[in-house]
């Protein structure tokens, strides 16, 4: 355990013995890295006012029982504000430690004590029928960054791509890119309102011709394999693109239909469908949906519903014990039909998790951009990629709570200032490169080490603690899923290091402890910005 969390755990046992109770319920217990609030201490917390509640007393009678037991070595005060809140003091040596422990452990000092569930996090599972459109951006970036932490984390966590290459989807593409090729080839045919038109199957036609003259010699299937086989790999170009690697693309296919018929025959055999009209139905409304599901239609054929259980029996056999799917608003209902399917399945023991996003919207020409794979107005992932950089996109994406609608601002996106936040963060790391790099230029100031903590100062403190914050900051993410709250740590971090900057000369030859002190804190800021620019995937420039 780090020292923060040695001061936690004192502190809670604390509260036990004010209590007489093991059982606390949750409190806040958190640095304060608000550099306009540090007169409030280095850390807060409203234990008293929490447990006044449970205890009937006055919170600050509470915090006073608190003040009196609680001892520590490593606390200068505690003192009691408002109705009850309880503000921490950390001594200048304890701050000293947390900063040494920052760098001697370096990306451990962030891991989970026992990571022991393995998770499964689905994300984007865009049906193969056309490019990624820009709304598939937001999904792909909440799912990427949330893997990353987990992984970062110590937690065994695979991120997979669900192919829905099965179905009448497939049909109608392919059906689609025989009609183009027909028309390519001068034939009078019109496309049917309900296939996928647009450019990009205009342009895929006409790579079918040139690679396969005599396509139009060829039976359907040739169509619908090859319209699907370009598709996907457009659609995995798209995502690398964009800086997001996949352990599992996931083949609906393979369900059908051994997987499906088990999965239907054990929710049969769990008492949870029923047969109407030569259907088979399952009781979904059991379990909160709004309406019973069809499994297998009249004529045989499987629903949605039935692979959705065939897929989540699939991943438990494949060891995963939390599920986690990211979905677009529009998929609203399905949290309740597969936590129902989850149950009636009898998989208690298996978390599931939904994470719901609003959709995406941007403007062009001061009017909103309508998407539509079949009409073909299409505003392409890719297309935004190329425009203002993977960086950029994946930024401007994450920088925003999941269930907030987003409008992605192309004219911010594309500027070269610091109006610009990933601008903004990047020119913060080039620039503790630049401070590193010229103290190399001075024998005295190299081969920085963790004896320099000795010469930090109150000056220092505020951006330690914000440093040692970002485990707090993690764990939370891990079970809220709340991962743009990265982008604000990042952006808080990048201000507070700039203003240290333009109040604190670094590098002064004549103050050698002082400077020794300076860098290691510059060093530790620098290796926060490579942390967590990896977490959320955007790259470590050298110079800008």
């Amino acid at each position: 355990m780090n020292t923060l969390s040695n001061i936690k755990k004192a502190f809670f046992e604390c509260l036990q013995k004010v209590t007489g109770t093991t059982e606390l319920p949750s409190l806040e217990f958190a640095l304060n890295t608000d550099e306009h609030k540090q007169q409030f201490g280095d850390i807060t917390t409203n234990a008293a006012m929490v447990l006044a509640k449970t205890l009937g007393k006055n919170p600050r009678q509470i915090a006073q029982e608190v003040v009196a037991q609680f001892t520590y070595d490593g606390i200068a005060k505690i003192e009691i504000a408002g109705p009850g809140f309880l503000n921490i003091f950390l001594t200048q040596e304890t701050v000293r430690s947390i900063a040494e422990e920052l760098f001697i452990n370096k990306d451990h000092y962030f891991e989970a004590e026992e990571p022991t569930a393995v998770y499964n996090i689905e994300f984007v599972s865009a049906n193969p029928t056309g490019p990624l459109h820009f709304g598939h951006g937001r999904g792909g970036i909440i799912g990427d960054v949330l893997g990353n932490v987990l992984n970062f984390l110590g937690y065994n966590t695979s991120k997979e791509h669900y192919v829905n290459d099965a179905g009448s989807q497939i049909n109608k593409l392919g059906a689609s890119l025989k009609i183009r090729c027909q028309q390519e080839n001068g034939e009078s045919i019109e496309l049917p309102e309900d296939a996928y038109h647009g450019q990009y199957m205009v342009n895929l036609a006409q790579k079918c011709l040139r690679d396969h003259p005599d396509a139009l010699t060829k039976n359907d299937d040739f169509f619908m394999t090859y319209a699907y086989t370009h598709m996907l790999a457009g659609l995995q170009k798209t995502t690398g693109d964009y800086g997001i690697t996949f352990d599992t693309w996931f083949s609906e296919k393979t369900l059908h239909t051994k997987a499906i018929n088990d999965a239907v025959a054990t929710l049969t055999a769990n008492g949870k469908t029923y047969i109407a009209d030569g259907a088979v139905w399952f009781k979904s409304t059991e379990y909160g949906d709004d309406k019973d599901r069809v499994l297998k239609k009249a004529d045989g054929s499987y629903t949605y519903a039935a692979a959705d259980a065939a897929y989540m029996l699939s991943k438990t056999h494949r060891g995963f014990e939390h599920l986690v799917f990211v979905l677009g608003q529009d998929h609203h209902s399905y949290p309740k039909r597969l936590n129902g399917i989850r149950q009636a399945l009898g998989l208690n023991d298996v978390k599931l998790d939904c994470i719901l996003y609003q959709l995406v919207s941007m403007k062009e020409d001061g009017e909103r951009v309508r998407m539509s794979k079949r009409a073909g107005s299409i505003v392409s992932l890719q297309d935004i990629i190329e425009t203002v950089g993977a960086d950029v996109a994946r930024f401007f994406y994450l920088n925003r709570k999941a269930d907030a609608h987003l409008e992605f601002n192309i004219e911010l996106a594309m500027q070269k200032t610091e109006e610009n936040p990933v601008y903004y963060l990047q020119y913060a790391y080039v620039r503790t490169n630049a401070i590193l790099k010229r103290s190399f230029e001075h024998p005295d100031l190299r081969d920085i080490n963790q004896e320099d903590c000795a010469y930090l100062t109150e000056m220092e403190k505020l951006l330690i603690k914000k440093l040692a914050s970002l485990e707090t900051l993690l764990v939370d993410i891990s079970h809220n899923y709340q991962v743009h709250l990265l982008t604000y740590y990042l952006l808080e971090l990048a201000h507070l290091f700039h203003n240290y900057y333009h109040h604190n000369k670094v590098i002064e030859p004549t103050s050698i402890e002082q400077s020794r002190g300076r860098l290691l804190l510059v060093l530790l800021v620098k290796d926060m910005f490579e942390r967590c620019f990896k977490l959320i995937g955007i790259s470590l420039p050298e110079k800008m």
